[in-house]
């Protein structure tokens, strides 16, 4: 959920409220209780909460690295074609 910025017309009072996009404006100003809250104009930050992301979350089968990381079989089958030509050269 996005944070948003909201500033008191009355009071000069600026504060933060955690809301949903789909969340209408706050009104009431916290401080002194007036209906003169404007929401500012800002980047609109968000908290991500739990134990975070990781790369392999969403991964199926052998798939274990987003850089494209060959399975260990190919990694073999192209060490050893590597192998074969070096031997020809000789």
């Amino acid at each position: 959920m996005p944070i948003y910025e909201y500033q008191c017309r009355a009071c000069g009072n600026e504060h933060e409220a955690l809301q949903k996009i789909s969340a209408e404006p706050l009104l009431i100003c916290p401080a002194c209780n007036e209906p003169e809250l404007l929401k500012k104009i800002s980047a609109a930050g968000f908290r991500l909460k739990g134990s975070g992301w990781y790369e392999t979350d969403f991964k199926s089968g052998n798939k274990k690295n987003v850089a494209g990381e060959s399975s260990p079989s190919a990694a073999a089958s192209t060490s050893t074609s590597t192998k074969k030509e070096a031997n020809k050269t000789v």
